[in-house]
This record gives C-alpha cells, structure tokens and sequence, in this order.
C-alpha cells in the first residue's frame, strides 16, 4: 500500500460525497419552489441511502467483478455482498475497500443528478425504486464497459472519470424519466421561480470543490496527473462560467447568478472525460464549448424537445457530457495520459468516443423508459395533482421550510 496514493484517494472519496451532501442537494434546492424544497434535497439524501446498500449487495461486484462468458457487458457475483473483500485485499497500491468506495460516491451522484429532471412531480417513493433497479440495470453494466473490462475500455474510449458513465448516463436517463412523468403544472410559462438562489451558488461552489476529487480522485495517486487533471479542472471550470456569462449579455443583456453556476458546472462536466488526457491549453477550448453546448441545451433544444426537464439535468450533464467526450478524442495527447487524440493524427479517437457515447446514451435511455413502464405497470409514479399544487414538503414528507 503507497500511504501517500492512499490518504489522497480517502480525501477525494470524502469530496466527491460531498458533491452530492449537500452540494447538488442545495445546487438543486435553490431552483425549486419553496413548497418543494426538503422534497427536492431528499432525492439526494435518497440517491446516497439506496446507492450505497445495493452498490455493497451488488453493484460493484457487477461493475468490477469478472463476468467470465458475458464480461463484455457486464461483471459478475464474486464480489457480491463484498465477498471475497477484506482489509488487507488490495487494488494496484491501494485497499480494495477504498476502491469500492471511491466508486461508490460516483454512483450516487450519478443517481442523484436524474432526479433533477423529476423534481417538483415524482413520488419519492417511485425514485427510490428507479434508483434501486436504474443503479444495478444502467449504471453497473456502464460502469463495467468504460472501467471495469467491458467492451467499450476495450475498444480504448477515454473517459477519465466519468463523462459518460456519470454525466451522459444521468443526462440520458432523466430526459426518459421527465417525458414519461409529464411536465409540472404551469409547464412552460407558469410562475416557476426558483425558491432561493442563494443556495444554488453555495451548491455550485460546493460542486466545483469537489470536482477536484472527483477529477484529480481518478487518478487514484497522489501523482503529477492528479495535479495535472486539478489545473484542467480550474480552467475548464472558469473559462465556462465566463463563457455563459459573455453568452447571456450578448444575448439577453444581463449575466445572471443561475446562469454563472450553470456555466461553472458544464465546464466542469464537459472537462471530466478529458482531465487526465488533454494539455491544459485546451481545458480552455473543452471548457468553452461545454457551456456553450450546454447552453443550447437548456435553451434551445430544451425547446424544440418540448420536454420539461426541471433542472436541466440533460441540457447540463447530458449534452456537456457528450461534447467533452468528443472533445477528448480531439486533443488528448499520448505523452499525458498515454492516448493519442486527433491533434496527433489519431482520427480514429474520435469516432471511438463518439459511438461510445452514443452507445451509452442508446442503452440507458431504452434501460430507462423498461424500467419506468414497468414500474408504471404497479405503481404511480407522480404525485397527484392535488398533491402537487399544495407542495411536495408536506404531503409527501409532512414538513416544510416555513414561511
């Protein structure tokens, strides 16, 4: 065991938990009604609670774990329950338990990121349910393709951590999720201001510090391509928010508080694939065009989708995801992070991660509309409309954040 790769892969573990409580429970909070408020920040508290019991029963023994004949797609039960996993097992340099956990914070925060499609309509108690079947059906078979022996790390996709097992994986899924449940009452042009965006910027803030766990975490060293995917982070991070910012003056006239967390979250989305792959030079390039993606997705093609994804969880994660994945194909740069990309004549890079992204997106999204038409079969999955006028705090959770 290197200590050293051990006590920076437990920081990061701490921060990408952190990233999802409180970060994206406030980041998402701060957009909701005040009626939905708590309802909205248990979706998150939900996501961790479900996300880790199934992810030790089984999730990732199925991500990691070798699925022998079908290995290709998804992993096996060896592991699961944790079995064969004990303190002294080892991963490379570092204990298998906290390998195990690394990975589990980035399933909960990619459960927790669909909810932001369903908020202010879903019956908490139908998203514990999706969770539970959406993390062993979705996302351990994905998780397996890109970094546990599937077919797509075979095929040699880049994706540093987690562009398109987190990012297009939720984006994809919650765009499903709002089509089937409907739009909220007042959808589109009804008096759905967000409660307190104050709390929106606190999670945002929380989010881009975290990132540097969930970017420099994937690493797994305390090494110089830790601090490397730190500086990709930063910038990325930064020239998106300016970016959005320059967007929204030339367009609308005013830069506005949403839309500066908003660019800040899709650059660092879109800089995700790519941390550990690309000089830094064109963190600027992937941070840029991840918010203006981005901001196409949340305007544009949210509009022309006729679609109401609450939060954006597609417009943001979704669509900056899938930029960075493509993005990644462009610049990466063998003497970085070991991969050629098309700047050094490596064409085939970017094809590579553009079928895999649109393989992930094809599979969670079909996975997706099963699970919900299913669940559909036995249960409601909205509110009902009364419920929804009054406010899902209380009637669904008997609490509120008072007046």
């Amino acid at each position: 065991m290197d200590s050293g790769n051990n006590a920076w892969v437990l920081t990061s573990t701490a921060l990408v938990l952190m990233m999802t409580l409180p970060g994206l429970a406030l980041f998402y909070a701060g957009m909701v009604r005040r009626m939905n408020v708590l309802s909205t920040m248990m979706h998150s508290f939900g996501a961790a609670a479900v996300g880790t019991v199934l992810w030790a029963l089984v999730g990732y023994s199925l991500a990691f774990s070798d699925g022998g004949p079908v290995n290709a797609f998804v992993g096996g039960l060896s592991n699961a329950g944790l079995a064969g996993i004990a303190p002294e097992t080892m991963n490379g340099d570092l204990p298998a338990n906290l390998f195990l956990m690394f990975q589990l914070t980035f399933a909960i925060i990619t459960v927790a990121i669909i909810a932001g499609a369903a908020v202010e309509r879903i019956r908490f108690s139908a998203f514990l349910i999706f969770a539970a079947f959406w993390l062993i059906l979705v996302y351990a078979p994905v998780c397996h393709w890109v970094w546990g022996g599937g077919f797509l790390g075979d095929a040699g996709k880049l994706d540093f951590a987690g562009g398109a097992v987190v990012h297009i994986n939720a984006g994809v899924a919650g765009l499903v999720l709002a089509k089937v449940l409907g739009p909220r009452r007042g959808w589109p042009g009804g008096a759905l201001i967000p409660d307190n965006l104050v709390l929106t910027l606190i999670g945002a803030g929380m989010l881009w510090v975290g990132w540097f766990g969930f970017n420099g975490g994937s690493a797994l060293a305390a090494d110089g391509a830790a601090a490397h995917a730190f500086v990709t982070t930063q910038i990325a991070a930064a020239t998106a928010a300016l970016t959005w910012m320059i967007l929204e003056w030339a367009l609308r006239g005013k830069a506005s508080a949403l839309g500066a967390a908003s660019g800040a979250v899709a650059g660092l989305v879109a800089i995700t694939p790519a941390a550990g792959f690309v000089p830094a030079w064109a963190a600027f390039i992937i941070g840029a065009g991840g918010a203006a993606g981005a901001y196409w997705g949340v305007t544009g093609l949210k509009r022309l989708l006729k679609i109401d994804d609450s939060l954006d969880a597609f417009g943001l994660h979704g669509v900056g995801g899938f930029v960075g994945a493509v993005l990644t194909g462009v610049f990466a740069v063998e003497a970085i992070g070991g991969a050629a990309g098309a700047i050094e004549g490596n064409l085939l890079q970017v094809w590579t991660q553009t079928w895999g992204a649109l393989s992930v997106a094809v599979y969670s999204g079909a996975v997706t509309f099963i699970i919900l038409f299913v669940m559909s079969k036995f249960m409601s999955l909205r509110v009902s409309e009364e419920a929804e006028r009054k406010g899902l705090d209380t009637e669904l959770h008997g609490e509120s954040v008072g007046s």
